[in-house]
């Protein structure tokens, strides 16, 4: 960067000027791309391998040229056929529980019902007479559950939603291909293939976009074209190009480029992590370890239409996620972070389902935090879906939060993201019907030991980072530890963490011995005081019961209510079967009620 003063300015102003500048251009853009795990052929069994989708087990790969549906099940390394007359299948997307396919020579878009296409809606009421006829490119499917879908010949976008009505998105835009959102569904972003250009749009309503802009582009080489799309948790944007995945912050700067060995044609997050990045092309199906999930699917909540005449059954003990007796509120940013240096990169949003009684208005309900887990490495705010919307139905606002995984962030940034939730929570008290004095915590595993961080830490400044909000306490009044660790510095936690590949080693970024003043500032037990919360433990029969005895000892010591509830044949994530759910949900309404009075 270079300034051309035609005044002088004042010294001071100078200086504000050259130390931006400087701090500028060292800020550092780190990659995305996981460079210690090298880019994989999965298959070249393909005609032409084009727009993929997980579907939460296994990944579908339509094969435009040859006309099946693939499917490939990484935890077996296992590839088959699952449709084999598929048609010419362009792209496909899951969402809501659902398989979404861009049929295009049929000019429609199709779910699959078990093996079998199932028409969703035709394009023939919206074609002219002049016109070509319209053929869906790629789409994305939204948290309502109505759809964007590229019309490359036409120039447009056509959105159609969740009861089949059709309207136009983004007209005018030249050969739009691929496509995708941005996690808060408040942008949209469309590959537009000749020029190796990415437009974004901001989305007022869905269906409705103002304010196109153009976001970024290729390189100047006579290859065509810009493609497939994708999206990961932080908002960065994966668009497929001639040669490379390129690879973009949510600001617009261009963080990486993924150099791939043939063509590729589209990509997309996959594995049970979500931390895969599938390519496909002419040339078959690649993957890419990243350090950022990509988004996961929206649980199958909604009754979209028509119905599947076989529908998938729920897996033994699963849970519903069925949006009954609730109000809610998807994909609310509750956090951001992000500074004038780095803004080029563009904030990193933390986002939240918030979940409120039906019957809720006008009344100040109590409020709890959820907190999923997985080795403070992998999960989402969807996979405590259940829970959130039952213990919403029983009175109280939930709010299932996503923080930053080990990945992406070293701690204690995700204790910065639950703090911040308490934070937002009693900023935006009136908005969702909260009393700001009532406020808990539930979380399991790696979400259970944030959860009893937030209850003995809640206070502490070194934990409360700058998400927002920070005119608010970030204490909560009760706390729900399902099996997770109190101890960090002593314990099993600590004897792992010599292991480089530990949980605890990754998400620290060493070891007791290399970082015990951060081990200490993550030890839950050592923080307990005083002003801890009233904290229930939870656990099943078979997943160590007496884990935290010397944390319950110690809050009894003090005064402090506390108590250990056991599930009889229960093991590591019960809390999210049955028979267990209901059991814990009562007890968990149990001690709440009698602890947010």
């Amino acid at each position: 960067m270079s300034f051309r003063f035609q005044v002088a300015l004042p010294l001071a102003v100078l200086s504000v000027l050259f130390a931006a500048t400087i701090v500028s251009a060292q800020a550092k853009i780190d990659t995305v791309v996981d460079r210690a795990s090298p880019l994989e052929t999965v298959s070249t069994d393909f005609g032409l391998a084009d727009g993929p989708a997980w579907d939460g087990y296994a990944l579908m790969i339509p094969d435009v040229k040859d006309q099946k549906l693939f499917r490939y099940i990484p935890a077996k390394k296992e590839m088959s056929v699952f449709v084999p007359e598929a048609g010419r299948i362009s792209a496909s997307f899951f969402n809501h529980g659902r398989l979404f396919l861009s049929d295009n020579p049929n000019g429609q878009i199709a779910f699959l019902d078990g093996k079998t296409k199932v028409p969703v809606t035709t394009f023939d009421k919206i074609k002219q007479a002049d016109e070509k006829p319209y053929r869906p490119n790629d789409l994305v499917v939204d948290q309502h559950g109505g759809m964007y879908v590229t019309f490359t010949p036409q120039n447009k976008v056509i959105y159609i939603d969740a009861e089949g009505k059709q309207s136009v998105a983004v007209d005018g835009i030249d050969t739009p291909n691929g496509i995708t959102m941005s996690p808060d569904e408040k942008t949209l972003y469309v590959s537009s293939f000749i020029p190796k250009k990415i437009w974004a749009y901001q989305i007022t309503k869905p269906g409705q976009t103002v304010n196109a802009r153009q976001f970024a582009s290729m390189d100047k080489g006579p290859e065509r074209g810009a493609d497939g799309m994708t999206i990961d948790r932080a908002g960065n944007i994966y668009c497929a190009g001639p040669k490379h995945i390129w690879i973009w912050r949510p600001g617009g700067a261009l963080v990486d480029k993924i150099e791939c060995p043939a063509k590729p044609i589209n990509c997309a997050f996959g594995d049970s992590d979500m931390r895969t990045l599938y390519i496909t092309g002419p040339g078959g199906l690649y993957r890419q370890r990243m350090k950022i999930p990509g988004r996961s699917s929206e649980p199958a909540s909604l009754e979209l239409q028509p119905v599947a005449e076989n529908p998938k059954k729920l897996r033994e003990g699963a849970l519903s996620t069925k949006l009954d007796g609730v109000k809610s509120h998807l994909n609310v940013e509750f956090a951001s972070y992000g500074n004038v240096a780095t803004e080029i990169n563009g904030k990193r949003k933390l986002l939240a389902d918030i979940f409120e009684p039906a019957k809720s208005s006008g009344t100040s309900n109590p409020c709890l935090v959820v907190v999923h887990g997985g080795g403070w490495k992998q999960g989402d705010k969807t996979k405590f879906r259940a829970l959130a919307i039952e213990l919403a139905r029983r009175g109280y606002v939930t709010m299932a939060i996503e923080y930053r995984l080990s990945s992406e962030s070293a701690f204690p940034a995700s204790a910065f993201d639950c703090l911040a939730a308490v934070r937002f929570l009693r900023a935006n008290a009136d908005q969702y019907a909260i009393d700001p004095d009532r406020i808990g915590a539930v979380g399991g595993s790696a979400g259970g030991h944030l959860v009893g961080l937030m209850a003995s830490g809640g206070g502490n400044p070194k934990l409360q980072g700058d998400g927002g909000n920070q005119d608010h306490s970030a204490r909560i009044s009760a706390a729900i530890v399902m099996a997770g660790p109190m101890q960090m510095v002593t314990g099993s936690v600590a004897d792992r963490s010599e292991k480089k590949d530990s949980n605890a080693n990754v998400w620290l970024r060493g070891s007791l011995a290399e970082k015990p003043e951060l081990y200490r500032l993550a030890d839950a037990h050592v923080q307990i005081d005083e002003s801890t919360c009233p904290i229930l433990f939870m656990v099943g029969e078979h997943d160590n019961p007496e884990r935290n005895e010397l944390s319950r000892e110690k809050l009894k010591s003090l005064g402090i209510a506390t108590g250990l509830k056991t599930y009889k044949n229960g093991e590591h994530g019960c809390w999210n079967r049955n028979p267990w759910f209901d059991l814990m949900v009562e007890d968990m309404d149990q001690f709440f009620k009698e602890h947010l009075k």
